[in-house]
């Protein structure tokens, strides 16, 4: 019994890494436009959230000194 659940293991493990290498066959340098478009999406997500987390920052501390 312990053999057979070993075999199901090892060939899980292999059925993973041949998706593995198949996905990574499929992949390709991004062109300099792309990668510049990816770059200010991710630079825009970055501020708006960083911007969210300052504004809910200065609520904590504003609305404890304005009810005291």
């Amino acid at each position: 019994m312990a053999e057979k659940a070993n075999a199901l293991s090892l060939e899980n493990i292999s059925n993973t890494i041949k998706q593995y290498i198949r996905i990574l066959q499929l992949t390709r340098k991004p062109s300099n436009e792309e990668f510049l478009t990816i770059s200010k999406v991710a630079g825009a997500g970055i501020l708006i959230i960083g911007l969210i987390g300052f504004l809910v920052y200065l609520i904590m501390v504003l609305i404890p000194r304005a009810l005291l």
